[in-house]
Order: structure tokens, then C-alpha cells, then sequence
């Protein structure tokens, strides 16, 4: 029985951990723009848009294309600074 308590214990601590926290610090503009993503990808989103979710959740997924193959783009924020990954839709 305290096996499956333990058990359950640590994936709950793994769940909670696993959701998205906003950055210790707000994500800026020139932050934004110095990531290049904008001109890295075809992105429909404004930057304030971007900025917005970034700062309220700490990620982002957006629509985007790149060399006109579509893509998904996840921007994380993270206290290194923003991580960029994308991926083929």
C-alpha cells in the first residue's frame, strides 16, 4: 500500500511539474527580435501576440511555414533565454 501512495505521489509531482510556468522575468520585444524567428519563419502572429502567451504561460506553439513547408514552431522561455524548436506538420 505505501508503495502504490509513493508511486502515486511521484507522478503527481512529475504532472505538476511538467506545466507550463510563466519566466522568472517578462520576455521582451527586442528579446523577441533578437531570436530571428520572425525572419527565420513565415509567422501569422504578431509579436505581441507571441509576447503575450510567452509571458502568461512560458511557451508558445504557432502555425508557421519554413521555405514554404508548413511547421509547427514551439518557442519556450526559459532563464537562458528563449528556445526555438520546430517541427513538420
Amino acid at each position: 500500500m505505501r508503495m502504490m501512495q509513493a508511486l502515486l505521489t511521484v507522478l503527481l509531482v512529475s504532472v505538476l511539474l511538467a506545466c507550463s510556468l510563466p519566466p522568472d522575468k517578462p520576455v521582451t520585444r527586442k528579446e523577441l527580435g533578437q531570436s530571428g524567428i520572425y525572419r527565420t519563419y513565415k509567422i501569422e502572429e504578431s509579436p505581441e501576440e507571441v509576447l503575450n502567451a510567452l509571458n502568461m504561460e512560458g511557451e508558445v506553439v504557432l502555425k508557421g511555414k519554413y521555405q514554404d513547408r508548413p511547421v509547427y514552431i514551439k518557442v519556450l522561455a526559459t532563464a537562458d533565454g528563449l528556445e526555438i524548436t520546430s517541427f513538420d506538420r
